[in-house]
Parts: C-alpha cells; sequence; structure tokens
C-alpha cells in the first residue's frame, strides 16, 4: 500500500507521521510536498501543524492548495483520506466533512493525553477497533473545539459519522465531546487526537496504531 503524507509550509507532524508509516507499519509511504501531489496513491494523509502558518484561520489557505483538489478526487474514489489536527481543520475548510473546529474554550493552546472512546468501526480508520473501545492519544491544538449546530450533530450521530468523542474531561468544550468525524461513505476522516504520538511505548501509548492498522483493513476490503 503506498500512502502518502502531505506537507504543506508549516506542517510539523509530517515526519511524525512518516515515522510511522514507513517504520513501524513497513508501508509505501512518501513525504509529498503540496503542490507535487498526485492521486496515483492508494491512501492519503493531511498531517498536524500549522499550515501556511495559519493565517486567516487554521487550514483555510492549504484547503485552496492544489494537493487538496487531488484529496477531493481520491475521497470521491472511495480512497481512505485521514486529516490529523490541522488536517482536519482542511478537511473541513474544503467542504469535505462538515461543521467547524473553533478556538478552546479556554482560549489557550492544550497539549495533553486524553482518553477517548471509539463510537464507530464503519470507517476506514477505525475498522480495526470496535465500537465502545477506550483509546488514549494525545492533543496538542489552539483551535479544535468541533462545532456544529444541533441539527448536523444530530444527524452525524444517527448516522455513524462520529468517529471518536473524549471520555471524562473535554478538555477543549467540543461540541458533545466530538474529536472525530466522517463523511458519509466512511473513507474520509478527520479528528484532533495525534494517533502517530501514540505508536510507540516510548512515547505513552501505542492505541495510534489501530488507526493506520485500520487503513490496511479497509483496502484490503
Amino acid at each position: 500500500m503506498n500512502v502518502a503524507v502531505v506537507q504543506f509550509p508549516g506542517s510539523n507532524c509530517d515526519r511524525d507521521t512518516y515515522h510511522v508509516l514507513k517504520n513501524s507499519m513497513n508501508l509505501d509511504a512518501k513525504l509529498i510536498w503540496h503542490n507535487e501531489f498526485d492521486s496515483t496513491f492508494d491512501a492519503a494523509i493531511l498531517p498536524g501543524g500549522f499550515s501556511f502558518g495559519d493565517h486567516l484561520r487554521g487550514g483555510i489557505i492549504a484547503a485552496y492548495s492544489p494537493a487538496t483538489k487531488t484529496i477531493c478526487k481520491m475521497a470521491a474514489e472511495g480512497k481512505p483520506v485521514l486529516g490529523i489536527c490541522n488536517g482536519f481543520q482542511i478537511l473541513i475548510e474544503a467542504g469535505l466533512l462538515p461543521g467547524a473546529l473553533l478556538r478552546n474554550t479556554s482560549l489557550k493552546f492544550v497539549c495533553k493525553w486524553t482518553n477517548l472512546r471509539v463510537e464507530t468501526s464503519k470507517t476506514a480508520f477505525t475498522c480495526a477497533v470496535e465500537t465502545g473501545t477506550r483509546m488514549r492519544m494525545p492533543i496538542a491544538h489552539n483551535e479544535g473545539r468541533f462545532f456544529a449546530n444541533d441539527e448536523l450533530l444530530d444527524r452525524l450521530e444517527t448516522s455513524n459519522r462520529v468517529v471518536m468523542k473524549y471520555v471524562g474531561e473535554n478538555p477543549t468544550g467540543t461540541s458533545r465531546e466530538i474529536v472525530a468525524i466522517a463523511n458519509e461513505e466512511g473513507n474520509v476522516v478527520g479528528m484532533m487526537p495525534h494517533p502517530e504520538r501514540a505508536c510507540d511505548i516510548a512515547l505513552g501509548g501505542v492505541d495510534g496504531i489501530k488507526i493506520f492498522e485500520s487503513m490496511l483493513e479497509w483496502a484490503r476490503c
């Protein structure tokens, strides 16, 4: 499986993600500059960071990058697409996922390990995890408070598009504790927690590896 880790000016979790895919998962992973990206890859990951310095707002400039047109094409073809943190912001700004990501209610950057619960296994990045599974991953963001009106929130929950929620503490004030959502087909997922930082026991945990194992499982189906 060949996976593209798309780099933007300001990406800073790209090499972490590449390391996990290449060295932990033994996948054919490549770091691809955003204006050199094409749709020949089997899957794409938009890593965390501060694309284009988060000027204007997080993810909005990257949403108009040539790479995002390619991401939309891959999504339409049913290929797995994952947006992590800033990548989640890009997917929302590009219209691939609904809702908005606002500043944390504390108005501060929050960096800490969090407790999560998988709400659905019917996505490209949770199909190897049972619904209800508890996971532990870190977050690191200032604009990660998922927000939507009640009508959209109800629709996301009833259609199995809420992928993960906080368990216990809600450190950012996100609506209904939601930290990850999917498109209707389940192949596009955006999440605020960083699975690439939870793939080595030396870093504090390995729950994140299941996210990438799910991508492989999805591709086999």
